[in-house]
């Protein structure tokens, strides 16, 4: 999968999340993908700050972007 190919699919992977997080007044955002194994995104709105937000973060958001790019490794959150 070239660098452009995995762009998309983590695109693809945030859109499938996007509607959760906005039905709770956030949203996400990708910032980079670091040597086409880590995910830089960034959580907007009331994503912010919430408590759950890392937990989301791992098990939402990590997860759906491994099902569409299985060779990421991890997501990190940029605040």
């Amino acid at each position: 999968m070239t660098s452009e190919e995995l762009k998309i699919n983590v695109e693809k992977a945030l859109d499938e999340i996007r509607p959760f997080l906005e039905s709770d007044g956030g949203n996400i955002s990708l910032v980079s993908i670091e040597n086409d194994k880590i995910v830089k995104v960034q959580l907007e709105g009331a994503c912010v700050g919430c408590s759950v937000n890392q937990m989301t973060l791992k098990s939402g958001v990590e997860m759906t972007i491994k099902k569409y790019a299985p060779q990421i490794e991890s997501v990190l959150n940029i605040e």
